[in-house]
């Protein structure tokens, strides 16, 4: 009788193979040495993971690596094709940033069981094994996300919440961070919850209805700096003056916006070094060393005492 985890095995690899090149490839091949990592970004239609992917690339030529991205383009379903087709070319190693935490567990443990380590950037994987997970400390940033906001309100208001993608552990550790933090805070109601999946023209459209729905609304915590700018745009004259907004990933459009006093605070990641450490994990762990099971880089409040700093970093 044949074994069965055999014939499950198979049916995974053969499903790697004939997969589609998984659409969105860009094909950012960096450095030409005979190490060969595959990486997977969420969407590249986002300045925050293109810097994500410059600093990848930017760092694999540096080791004399070869580094393929593929840009999955939100679609978690292809953003699995596209992991099953690293797998299926032998890469050395593998650099997922998931569309969804969840979804990308299958294809995951698919490169494990041949394996093909693989190391999560910015966001997490539930439900299988990652050699490494580099992100943000999203929790901490929740919280000083609350704080920054608190303080612009005088510590009293009612507060809409801009939630990313749903199933991505950036969304699900900010909000708890978020939430956690504002409970140091009793006059401060959060009037609203509401998914605009990072997004800057679902951000703009989903703030529009609140503020229709919610008139009461003076402050606005967005999981991303991408649906804050909507918000903005939603908010028009009001931003900035009648309702304070607080953004999350410190990216360029996001720093001007907090110069300028329409966005009161974002919360500053390092996408760039994120990937830099992406490729450094993935390198070590493809030539069989030993990593942390995971590394959280620092993030910082920005405002515009202190935007000048991060302008010029």
């Amino acid at each position: 009788m044949r074994n069965p985890a055999i014939i499950m095995a198979a049916a995974v690899l053969g499903l790697a193979a004939c997969g589609s090149a998984g659409g969105g490839g860009e094909g950012g091949g960096a450095g030409g040495g005979e190490l060969e990592l595959g990486m997977s970004v969420s969407t590249l239609n986002n300045p925050y993971f293109v810097q994500l992917r410059d600093g990848a690339q930017a760092e694999a030529k540096n080791l004399g690596v070869t580094l393929t991205v593929t840009d999955a383009q939100n679609d978690a379903s292809q953003q699995v094709n596209q992991v099953q087709n690293f797998t299926s070319q032998n890469m050395k190693a593998i650099i997922i940033n998931p569309v969804d935490s969840d979804a990308a567990a299958p294809a995951v443990k698919a490169a494990e069981r041949v394996n093909i380590p693989v190391v999560a950037a910015d966001r997490g994987v539930t439900g299988a094994e990652v050699a490494q997970t580099v992100a943000s400390d999203n929790v901490a940033g929740g919280k000083m996300a609350a704080q920054a906001l608190a303080e612009q309100l005088g510590e009293k208001g009612q507060v809409a919440v801009l939630q990313g993608t749903p199933g991505t552990s950036a969304s699900r550790d900010r909000g708890q961070g978020f939430a956690q933090g504002v409970a140091a805070y009793p006059n401060i109601k959060v009037a609203a919850k509401q998914p605009a999946d990072f997004d800057r023209t679902k951000g703009l459209d989903v703030m529009t209805n609140l503020i229709q729905s919610h008139p009461g609304v003076t402050g606005v915590f967005a999981e991303n700096d991408e649906m804050a700018l909507g918000a903005i745009k939603a908010l028009g004259a009001r931003a900035g003056r009648q309702v304070k907004v607080v953004g999350f990933d410190g990216t360029p459009d996001a720093l001007k916006a907090v110069r300028s006093g329409t966005m009161a605070a974002t919360v500053a990641q390092q996408p760039k070094l994120l990937g830099k450490q992406a490729v450094e994990a993935a390198v070590r762990v493809a030539k069989g060393e030993t990593v942390q099971k995971s590394v959280a880089v620092p993030v910082k409040v920005v405002t515009k005492e202190n935007v000048a700093d991060f302008e010029t970093s």
